[in-house]
């Protein structure tokens, strides 16, 4: 037998943790001392050497980050580049609050009643129940018997492994697809389509511009600054969403608008919210903020088409060159099919802005180079295929798109949309795999199974119901068994406490999370997973430019019994036979050299020189691409512009579909051929409203939806220890409430407290309470924390796309006469017991 010298290390490493003489120790005080070894050499195999004084590189979401280790703990955390950024990143400096959180999960833990019997196990008390220490042996074999069981009894579409969420930045270390691997090794599993941000969206504009769009790279930003006269920014608020990004954020996006606002553009803000973005816009000249009633921005759109259309300012040229179905839509808006004029004294009634000013919006649009900007918001509202699609309408009777400067970008605010692309050696990552034995017909159609992520709770609550979808069917399966890993669900999806109920219908539970969420605490059984902060990882930052490779380096050891995904589900795949299929053999750090080195193979044909993986990843710092200067030239849609033939779109004509075929042959009541206005399904505007304010739950200035809730960041916007809610000052003064007040927003869906925020931030009738917040429910369900989503309504934007609809929702609003609990979700729960199994 051949013994490695890497091998013979190890080994001596091991020996070197077991005491001299164990038969001082009881046996209770040995077993203890050699767990202590065992998840010792576990962390050698897993994570690499650690600086124990010293500055270490790593990335998250927030950016690039340089960390401070003193004596091996984190002391400060900053941006990379923090000293060279006009605009600052709030989220860079938490690093330490995440690691060392009081609500960390620090064991594995089980529900009392499922420990006792996961047959009958009362999944009535989730979240309610005692937990019960075990180790790590224990969790594993009850994990893997709860799927093996599952799997058997009731096939694998019964397994809900669809796991959505803000991942960890890292490639190694992305959670979803490390459980999915192991659910796809193992026989399949239920999954999902679309995603929460851009539900509607997505599935609506492959049919109007024959791609997602949301998340294309938009006309860069040096092209928009050179050439654009006009800024619109609809329902977006970049100064707050661009502190984040899908991988790592490379920061240009704050720069861009920084330099923006120092230019001497039109900015044009459309938001009922006096957001981040509009006051960092408002304290210059030539800037414009205008507040439609939410969910009303069709209608508004559709008075500023009619002016344009009956004053000729519209390009009848670019209409008839590069779209399709202009005539059905105008047969629309000047009321031929339901005798209902869209004109600006018709928007005005719905939407309440004045007739000037969507007069004066036609005008300046259409005789200005004008980049409409628009953000996700709009479409997250019932009907929410609406707004998208005709703001393309709209683009496109200004016809502009494709020109420098001029046209519409859907992902501006979202990750640095708008930055050139790099010549870049791109980092990949592991795939899902698929089944390791048989091959079944079965098999591949389990793996088949998805349902649209907003459908969750629908599905939970009615399997076998069958759903329009997207011009097809989709029947719900009978989920027995959720495996959640990366989110928080309940506290991410809307109207929790029907979510909440509907969670308690599946036999097993199964959540891995390094923080008692209340999604964990909804759980049976729960494994404490490692930081980003606490494991090696890669990854690249620029979701569009691609413009650096970043280690993200192990900061400290890993906190309590904390485990990385993959060596969980490279022990739950060891117990289903399948072990060295799932791992390659591969430790992670042996997988972050191999996406460094296939990155490196791919990159050396093309001129790109980086160097070998050892010298990368023990200099500790950023590889950064040289960006083309062609890239510093990209004009979205510009080729199409230019030969519609031989560039065609991925629509069934080739243009731009303001009329579509398909969507008109699904027959559907809520979503025509043809962009409309839909009256929601509750706005200010209907006859018997069910509650008296509008609410809007967008994106937290200080978190990445619940990510950050619990660290220091809460104490720059808690208010009375509560969430903010924004109201306006007339509004306030009608109901007695001051600033500061805790509040009580209530419907019939739920309640929760909050604290008061009074002023001109917001239109009145309209109050903002920002998604994301930890749901913490009191024994009555009165949520202590603000947790928006309790408010929401879960039904779908239409037939079509399925999506989720948080920004269609009423609620009233009172000053709280009531006792204030304590908000007590950063803390680990109260009913756990301390002894072991």
């Amino acid at each position: 037998m051949s013994i490695s010298r890497r091998s013979v290390l190890k080994a001596s490493a091991l020996f070197a943790l077991v005491p001299l003489a164990p038969k001082l120790l009881s046996a209770a005080e040995q077993k203890e001392h050699m767990d202590k070894v065992m998840s010792k050499a576990s962390e050698m195999k897993y994570v690499s050497s650690l600086v124990e004084n010293g500055e270490v590189i790593t990335g998250a979401h927030w950016g690039i980050l340089k960390a401070t280790i003193k004596h091996g703990k984190i002391v400060s955390s900053i941006g990379l580049n923090d000293s060279k950024e006009k605009v600052k990143n709030p989220l860079q400096h938490v690093v330490g609050d995440q690691v060392y959180a009081k609500s960390r999960i620090k064991y594995p833990m089980v529900r009392k009643s499922y420990l006792k019997d996961p047959h009958n196990s009362k999944p009535e008390l989730r979240g309610k129940d005692e937990w019960v220490r075990v180790s790590y042996k224990k969790a594993i074999e009850l994990i893997a018997s709860a799927v093996k069981e599952t799997r058997e009894k009731k096939g694998p579409e019964a397994i809900f492994a669809g796991s959505y969420g803000w991942k960890s930045s890292g490639n190694m270390h992305n959670c979803v697809v490390l459980l999915q691997r192991y659910m796809s090794m193992g026989g399949g599993f239920t999954g999902i389509t679309a995603d929460y941000s851009t539900g509607a969206a997505q599935v609506m504009l492959p049919h109007v511009v024959g791609t997602l769009e949301v998340y294309n790279q938009q006309t860069v930003f040096p092209v928009v600054m050179e050439n654009s006269k006009v800024v619109v920014i609809w329902g977006a608020n970049p100064m707050v969403t661009l502190r984040i990004a899908y991988s790592i954020s490379e920061g240009s996006g704050l720069e861009f608008f920084n330099d923006l606002k120092n230019s001497n553009k039109k900015i044009i803000l459309i938001d009922p919210i006096k957001s981040d973005t509009v006051q960092f816009f408002m304290d210059r000249k030539n800037s414009t903020w205008i507040t439609p009633i939410p969910n009303t921005d069709v209608a508004l759109m559709l008075g500023i088409m009619h002016t344009m259309y009956t004053t000729n300012k519209y390009d009848k040229k670019f209409l008839d060159t590069y779209t399709t179905g202009f005539d059905k839509f105008l047969d629309y808006m000047l009321g031929k099919t339901d005798g209902v004029v869209k004109d600006a004294k018709w928007a005005n009634s719905i939407c309440g802005i004045d007739e000037k000013t969507i007069k004066d919006l036609a005008k300046t649009m259409f005789e200005n180079r004008t980049m409409i900007m628009a953000g996700w918001g709009m479409q997250r509202a019932h009907h929410g295929e609406q707004p998208h699609w005709m703001l393309v309408t709209l683009a496109s009777m200004i016809g502009q798109i494709g020109l420098p400067g001029g046209g519409f970008g859907f992902s501006y605010h979202y990750a640095n949309g708008g930055n050139p692309a790099a010549k870049a050696a791109v980092i990949g990552g592991m795939n899902v795999g698929k089944a390791t034995s048989g091959g079944a017909a079965w098999l591949q159609k389990a793996s088949a199974v998805n349902i649209p992520v907003s459908k969750i709770a629908d599905c939970l609550a009615n399997p076998g119901k069958v759903i329009d979808a997207n011009g097809g069917k989709v029947k719900y399966p009978d989920i027995d068994l959720i495996y959640w890993v990366g989110g928080n669900p309940i506290g991410h999806h809307q109207n929790i406490n029907n979510y909440v109920k509907v969670w308690q219908k599946p036999s097993h539970v199964i959540v891995h999370d390094p923080f008692w969420t209340a999604t964990a605490r909804h759980a049976d059984i729960v494994m404490p997973t490692t930081t980003s902060y606490e494991r090696d990882d890669i990854s690249m930052s620029g979701d569009y430019s691609n413009l650096n490779i970043v280690p993200m380096k192990a900061l400290v050891k890993r906190q309590h019994e904390a485990k990385d995904d993959y060596e969980v589900f490279s022990d739950l795949a060891k117990e289903a036979g399948f072990h060295e299929q799932y791992t390659e053999g591969k430790t992670p750090r042996e997988w972050i050299e191999q996406f460094y080195n296939t990155a490196l193979k791919s990159g050396t044909p093309q001129g790109i020189k980086m160097p070998d993986f050892k010298t990368f990843w023990d200099k500790n710092m950023p590889i950064t691409f040289e960006v083309p200067e062609e890239d510093k030239t990209y004009v979205r849609y510009a080729d199409f512009r230019d030969d519609p033939i031989l560039n065609s779109l991925g629509t069934p004509s080739g243009r731009i579909e303001i009329y579509s075929e398909t969507v008109a042959k699904m027959n559907y009541d809520d979503c025509r051929g043809y962009p409309s206005w839909f009256e929601p399904a509750e706005w200010l505007g209907m006859k018997n409203k069910p509650a008296e304010f509008h609410l809007l739950s967008p994106h937290p200035e200080y978190r990445l939806h619940s990510q950050l809730a619990n660290t220091s960041l809460r104490n720059k916007y808690a208010v009375s220890d509560k969430e903010p809610i924004w109201i306006n000052e007339e509004d306030a003064k009608a109901k007695g409430i001051k600033n500061g007040d805790v509040v009580r927003v209530f419907n019939a869906r739920g309640e929760v407290l909050a604290g008061a925020v009074v002023g001109k931030h917001v239109r009145k009738g309209v109050l903002k309470l920002s998604e994301g917040a930890w749901y913490n429910p009191d024994s009555k369900g009165l949520c202590k924390n603000g947790c928006a989503n309790v408010l929401t309504m879960d039904i779908s934007t239409s037939k079509l796309a399925n999506g989720n609809c948080p920004n269609t929702a009423l609620v009233n609003i009172e000053k709280y006469k009531g006792k204030v609990e304590k908000v007590d979700i950063f803390e680990e729960p109260k009913n756990m017991r301390e002894f072991r199994i």
